[in-house]
């Protein structure tokens, strides 16, 4: 389907500017205010309640002890323990109520990405590899998780807890306040610079970490591993991916130690500030200044270690909401795709159909630009009828048949069906119509009757019977020791391909469309195995209207109508009879077909 031909995907250079972008991540919090106002009310009783104990602490040095006030030491102890039991219990409901939160935001941000995919053209997967997608399920939001589930709820906190504790230390001496804050405005433009530095780094990892995943999803395949095995390159795949896993070892530890020594100081200039205020009020007390309780001082080292810990804590969330900034844009690239394949704001429904399709001076170019791959096609296949197309590779053959099932969207003319433009029908009367069995069968790993019920979840056990026996493939099954519980393996590697086609078929029997497309379906058959694959496909194509895009010619032979294509035009059509009479195209391909035939 000429991947080729489409150019990856890129992210306008504003598409992402930061206040925007912190907007767009506050929005997905909205769903939760409710729960979110509840964790903002237990914080902030739990700031109120901890900034409490250094009064309760002055009162015991200035009062209760040396007053020798028994009951007053007593209440003011009881208040202490209190204080410690009350912040305890808020912190445990406030961690219960923000972890719901954050996996409730994680469970949607997944659920949007994944859903925003499944809308996805069949153009933007041919051009992705699928760990890149894989990774930024899996990676990106799960890099988020601290930041969704503690670390919305931490800031507030923190943020709290330091304006209460600042009030609380003016309130005892705003001269041994102003000693302590006077680095403040430092430590914050420190953690920016390094928050900045680590959104630029992580934006690196999480690339680097994608090319990781897409390694080992297509070296890892069942695929992957046989094509590696017999083309000897077991040791340079090792080779490369030791290659990969070492540029990503770096850049984690390039991410830890971003600003860690600035971090650091921090640390150690805070961590020293209690024995600066001890000093500070000594010399004050010796120069003549204001005298200062031993209560006082005490209590306001006991407020200051406290603003330590959320202070601290402040800088590092503020540095760690600039590291997930990055990741939040990631998911955003994918949550702002644009989605070319949409349903009318008032599609159509069709209860019953008949099963027309019309090709209606069908233009199509991939991304809208460069040459034609299809120009002008005009084909009718009234329903029931048959329809093959032929011709050489890189023709449109695939390309036209994607464009009845609305894989892709014509840029030109029109697809019908039943006289109702293809891209005018609801999606469900879409896929219940068009049936698609291509070359490339896809199973899942699960068990076969598992891959029989996708197409239809309600199937009884007798209709996955009938099925098989119309697809030719029931006798196999019911030999196997587990029957339809069977695993079919990782992409059905179980069974050979002509068994996994006559799955495929089964399954689309299931579904019952009436329009049929079999793209290249035997192509990759021998040919004692595409007669029993035909066999089934005869039974599938029976008062169906049936599409056929073929390589090999021996399939085509009894279609109404074969049309040859060429270089994205209609070169020739009619009967097989006609169409050997006419001794164009279509003779010489099936005349090629006739020496590439085997002999015995």
């Amino acid at each position: 389907m000429h991947p080729d031909r489409e150019p990856s995907w890129t992210p306008p250079a504003d598409a992402m500017e930061q206040p925007r972008q912190v907007r767009r991540i506050l929005k997905l919090f909205r769903p939760y205010r409710g729960r979110l106002a509840i964790v903002g009310l237990l914080v902030g009783a739990s700031s109120l309640v901890s900034v409490a104990t250094p009064f309760l602490l002055k009162e015991t040095l200035d009062v209760a002890i040396p007053d020798r006030r028994t009951g007053l030491l007593s209440l003011l102890a009881l208040g202490m323990i209190l204080s410690a039991v009350l912040t305890s219990v808020f912190g445990v409901l406030q961690t219960l109520i923000s972890t719901t939160v954050g996996q409730r935001v994680m469970h949607d941000l997944r659920t949007a990405v994944y859903g925003r995919l499944q809308r996805m053209s069949l153009a933007f997967f041919t051009r992705t590899r699928t760990g890149e997608v894989q990774s930024r399920i899996a990676n990106d939001i799960g890099g988020m998780q601290a930041t969704v589930t503690s670390t919305a709820t931490s800031l507030v906190s923190n943020a709290t807890s330091v304006v209460a504790t600042i009030a609380a230390m003016v309130a005892l001496d705003w001269r041994l306040t102003i000693v302590s804050l006077v680095l403040l405005p430092a430590f914050v433009w420190i953690s920016r610079r390094v928050g900045n530095e680590r959104k630029k780094i992580t934006t690196q990892r999480q690339k680097q970490m994608a090319a990781m995943a897409a390694t080992v999803t297509e070296s890892l395949s069942v695929s992957g591993i046989l094509l590696g095995r017999t083309m000897g390159r077991s040791d340079s795949l090792t080779a490369s991916f030791a290659e990969e896993s070492e540029r990503l070892v770096e850049l984690e530890v390039r991410s830890n130690m971003a600003g860690r020594w600035r971090m650091a100081v921090i640390t150690i200039v805070m961590a020293a500030m209690p024995a600066v205020i001890y000093w500070t009020a000594g010399i004050a007390l010796q120069l003549g200044g204001p005298e200062v309780s031993l209560g006082t001082v005490v209590a306001f080292v006991s407020l200051q270690q406290g603003l330590f810990r959320p202070a601290v804590s402040l800088l590092a969330t503020g540095v760690q909401i600039q590291t997930s900034l990055a990741l939040f844009q990631r998911i955003f690239e994918y949550l702002d795709l644009p989605i070319d394949i949409t349903e009318r704001a008032e599609p159509v429904h069709l209860d019953q159909v008949k099963g027309e399709v019309c090709f209606d001076g069908v233009e199509f170019r991939y991304d809208g630009k460069g040459g034609p791959v299809l120009d002008g096609i005009d084909i009718t296949v009234p329903a029931g009828g048959s329809l093959a197309i032929v011709g050489p590779t890189g023709a449109g053959k695939s390309t036209l048949g994607c464009l009845v099932p609305r894989l892709y969207d014509v840029t030109g003319g029109r697809v019908t069906l039943d006289g109702v433009d293809v891209r005018d029908l609801d999606f469900d009367t879409l896929a219940r119509s068009v049936g698609v069995v291509s070359q490339e069968t896809y199973l899942f790993h699960a068990s076969i009757a598992d891959n029989l019920r996708f197409a239809k979840p309600d199937a009884t056990d007798e209709e996955l019977r009938e099925a098989a026996r119309a697809a030719q493939i029931h006798e196999h099954i019911a030999a196997l020791p587990d029957g339809y519980d069977t695993v079919v393996g990782e992409r059905g590697h179980r069974f050979s391909g002509g068994e996994k086609q006559r799955l495929a078929i089964a399954r689309t029997i299931l579904r019952d469309p009436p329009v049929l497309l079999l793209d290249e379906a035997t192509s990759a058959l021998d040919t004692r195995t595409e007669a029993a694959v035909q066999e089934a496909i005869d039974a599938l194509s029976a008062n169906r209207t049936t599409i056929t895009i073929a390589h090999r010619l021996s399939t085509v032979r009894r279609a109404d109508q074969i049309v040859v294509l060429d270089s994205g035009r209609v070169a020739e059509r009619g009967t097989h009879e006609e169409l050997l009479e006419l001794d164009g195209r279509y003779a010489a391909l099936v005349r090629r077909d006739a020496q590439l035939e085997p002999t015995s």
